[in-house]
């Protein structure tokens, strides 16, 4: 009995560990920690608004925790706050340079204040609140999950977002009539962002239960 017990003990332990490291769908940041909410309501009301942000926080996350991450070896650890935000800072000046190269400026003037405030943004600066210090290629690992995980959800609520509030996906009239108006503004993006991570909470609970019972099969 004993026996059995430790082994669905270490079984679950096991699950929720390869839980954690699962960025994109059992710990999505957004999903499951509740990170970046502010650009996804405020700015990502279109597919085209949702993919410039996608684009900058996959320039901006990865390259900033690694280069933070190798900062951190020579500063002192009670400055790591302050380490992650000078290197978000320094970084956001070439990714704002691409992303000037890559999109119009008009086109970039619809994210605000936004695309700037990134560089503060929980999703960017949360790793520094843990007390171990991180390797180099773990940070690079771990910020292109968490990139990607981001990204999906910057894509698929500003589609969701556009064609319920307009009926358009990047700009093009895909029904003549909108279904929620409300969605274009920020508390419809709260709503469908609400029922969003409802669904997506208990599907991936239900993958995780079926996780648990194919590992405790003989």
């Amino acid at each position: 009995m004993t026996g059995s017990s430790d082994k669905k003990i270490h079984s679950r332990a096991e699950i929720e560990h390869r839980a954690r490291k699962d960025r994109i769908f059992l710990n999505n940041p957004v999903i499951m920690q509740g990170l970046g909410l502010a650009p996804l309501i405020v700015v990502a009301t279109t597919l085209k608004n949702g993919i410039m942000l996608a684009v900058a926080v996959f320039l901006l996350l990865t390259p900033m925790r690694v280069l933070a991450a190798a900062l951190s070896k020579f500063a002192y650890f009670r400055f790591r706050g302050l380490t992650y935000a000078l290197t978000a800072a320094v970084v956001y000046i070439g990714v704002r340079y691409l992303m000037g190269r890559l999109y119009p400026t008009a086109d970039l003037a619809l994210l605000g204040l936004y695309l700037p405030l990134l560089v503060a943004d929980p999703i960017i600066l949360k790793r520094y609140e843990r007390p171990q210090r991180e390797r180099m290629h773990t940070a690079a690992r771990k910020g292109l999950i968490t990139s990607l995980g981001y990204m999906l959800m910057l894509v698929l609520l500003s589609a969701m977002r556009e064609f319920l509030g307009a009926g358009t996906l990047m700009g093009y009239q895909i029904v003549k009539q909108a279904w929620f108006p409300m969605a274009q503004l920020p508390a419809g993006g709260f709503i469908i962002l609400a029922l969003v991570m409802g669904v997506w909470r208990a599907v991936a609970l239900n993958v995780k239960e079926q996780m648990s019972l194919g590992v405790q099969k003989p």
